[in-house]
């Protein structure tokens, strides 16, 4: 990882650094949309060809079957079933306390005001494949969509080589009572499930994590023109992490914190800020001494390249140094990584200490792993129950209650010239 000194840049060298890397999207833009289109007008055809084109094979029959199943119940470990049981309940703990489903304020005499929420009654869940199986993104999607109330809950995931999704997959979906699942990838998957085809339903809201086609695919159907496509949770691009740290940091927890979100994706982007040059340099010649030495060296090489660590002067530009590039994730092992909580104003989640690693929020400590990437922090939050659901507001009055208003709305009516407006006031009185 190359060093930087904050005290040498420039304002556009500073500028330039804290720009995330490109991840080669926009030259699949165009074929993205083509794709999305082409599965809106031909169906299962489509997602079939698409899939003989970039899966590692193709499939009949998309829905998995109840055989399916069972052979992942008895493949999956006792020990892996024990840790995906234990991961469920810290995220179902965490996220039961952000469930709401109904708020009311008494305005004054006679008026009452409430806010209720409605689930989306059919969601589509997509489960990345590519370079390892995510059963725990089964579970930060399964979990708040069932909080949430969602009926029916869908869910898309790429075959492999053999035809079967993963066994950890299937078991952890079939864990939580998710048990309609589709074979199927890519941005071909996102448009079935946006659209629907013969064998996969429409949903009316996608969520998950996934490749630059898959990134650019919920772009393109949650934009489509003709608002035949649906929403989605949100855009996030390759993983990233940003450390700040002080001279009490331990090194090789600093180094090994950076390389388990380098091994993402050869596109992941990860960074010191630190007061301390000696921790700089030491967190360098680690984090490449380790980095030999892991399964997945060549991607985390490649993520290393496009990462960076920057010395600053003092804490206090440590943090606007994080506040400015917004990091996914956000690791503060100082002194007092309280104290310096205080003042973060953009991440995704937080890590606090120098035994809470990124691991333990990608995993089971509870909250969810499915985060706004690319600077985004400044504008969105992570997932929650609240993005499976959607809110009406309500309200009632007496006629008292429209007694009381009625000079204000008649006041407001004449100076907005809406003369109907007014009388739908006046003629009730």
């Amino acid at each position: 990882m190359k060093i930087y000194n904050k005290r040498k840049l420039t304002k556009e060298d500073l500028k330039d650094l804290m720009r995330r890397p490109g991840d080669g999207a926009a030259d699949i833009t165009e074929l993205v949309g083509k794709i999305c289109l082409d599965v809106k007008k031909r169906g299962d055809e489509a997602v079939r060809e698409y899939a003989e084109l970039y899966e590692p094979t193709s499939v009949d029959i998309f829905r998995v079957s109840d055989d399916e199943f069972e052979e992942a119940e008895r493949l999956v470990s006792p020990k892996l079933k024990e840790a995906v049981t234990t991961a469920e309940n810290n995220i179902r703990k965490f996220h039961l306390a952000q469930f709401r489903d109904r708020e009311e304020v008494q305005i004054s005499d006679g008026i009452w005001c409430r806010r209720e929420i409605r689930p989306y009654d059919t969601v589509g869940l997509y489960i990345p494949a590519g370079s390892a199986p995510l059963p725990s993104t089964v579970l930060m999607l399964g979990v708040p969509a069932q909080i949430a109330g969602c009926s029916r809950i869908l869910l898309a995931s790429p075959p492999n080589a053999a035809g079967k999704i993963d066994p950890s997959v299937l078991f952890t979906a079939s864990h939580l009572g998710i048990r309609e699942i589709y074979k199927a990838g890519g941005a071909q998957a996102i448009a079935a499930m946006a659209y629907g085809t013969k064998s996969i339903p429409k949903v009316e809201k996608i969520f998950g994590p996934g490749s630059r086609y898959v990134m650019l695919a919920k772009q393109f159907v949650s934009t489509d023109r003709d608002m035949s496509g649906c929403p989605v949770d949100l855009i996030a691009g390759p993983s990233e992490l940003l450390i700040i740290a002080d001279d009490t940091a331990p090194p090789e927890f600093v180094a090994i914190d950076l390389l388990s979100q380098a091994e993402h994706d050869p596109f992941s982007q990860v960074v010191l800020v630190t007061p301390d040059q000696q921790l700089a340099e030491k967190v360098a010649e680690i984090a490449q001494s380790k980095a030999t030495a892991l399964p997945r060296r060549k991607i985390i090489e490649q993520s290393l390249i496009r990462s960076f660590i920057l010395v600053v002067s003092n804490m206090d530009e440590a943090i606007e140094s994080s506040n400015d590039y917004a990091p996914e994730h956000l690791t503060i092992m100082t002194k007092d990584p309280e104290e310096v909580s205080k003042k973060i104003k953009n991440a995704g989640s937080v890590f606090l200490g120098e035994y809470s690693p990124v691991t333990a929020g990608d995993y089971a400590s509870g909250t969810n792993h499915t985060l706004p990437t690319g600077g985004y922090a400044k504008w969105f939050g992570g997932l929650a129950v609240e993005n499976f659901q959607k809110t009406i507001t309500f309200q009632t009055l007496t006629r008292e209650g429209l007694q009381n208003l009625a000079p204000i709305l008649i006041t407001l009516t004449e100076a907005e010239g809406l003369e109907a407006h007014k009388l739908a006031v006046t003629e009730r009185l």
